[in-house]
């Protein structure tokens, strides 16, 4: 008599003191605004035999919202934006995870934004593994991806007298994630 072998799955659960989501778009067609989502929680449940059928799910708290700026940060959480009294989630699952080669993979899912999901595919880096002081086994990981904001229903702007725009559509998104074992 044999027995199947279930494939080694392990949980891990984002880090949100050692996690990082941000943000960047252009102002007034010629600088930078960055910004962060101060709360993030989310869940891996990786494949140790085949990490392509590796998966996530996260969530970001829109009222965590920060610029640096209180004003413009509450502007971000009105209906201007992410309307954030209405939607106060942002979240991400996974539905596909390709291999680049051992440090670099592709991550595509589902990300919703005032309840419009679309597919975004993150460009993610494989940072490393290891226990941390308190024998925890930990993992780090960094993606990129851009959305345009217009898809997510995202729509205010304000024209620029010389010409343009006050706010682009192309958002850049960074995420520095740690993780932690579960067991």
């Amino acid at each position: 008599m044999t027995t199947a072998t279930a494939p080694a799955t392990s949980t891990w659960n984002i880090d949100p003191a050692h996690s990082a989501v941000e943000f960047a778009v252009k102002h007034m067609m010629v600088s930078t605004v960055k910004g962060r989502f101060g709360q993030v929680e989310g869940t891996f449940r990786i494949d140790e035999a085949n990490p392509a059928k590796s998966s996530i799910t996260a969530a970001v708290d829109v009222t965590s919202i920060s610029t640096g700026v209180e004003q413009r940060d509450e502007h971000l959480r009105s209906d201007d934006f992410f309307n954030a009294a209405q939607y106060p989630k942002l979240t991400f699952a996974s539905t596909k995870v390709e291999r680049v080669d051992d440090e670099n993979w592709k991550m595509t899912g589902d990300l919703t934004i005032r309840d419009i999901t679309r597919s975004v595919t993150f460009d993610v880096e494989y940072d490393g593994r290891g226990i941390d002081a308190f024998g925890k086994n930990r993992a780090g990981f960094t993606a990129e991806a851009k959305i345009n904001r217009k898809d997510f229903g995202v729509n205010w702007n304000g024209l620029i007298e010389a010409g343009g725009v006050v706010v682009a559509d192309t958002v850049k998104i960074q995420l520095n994630i740690a993780a932690v074992r579960e067991g």
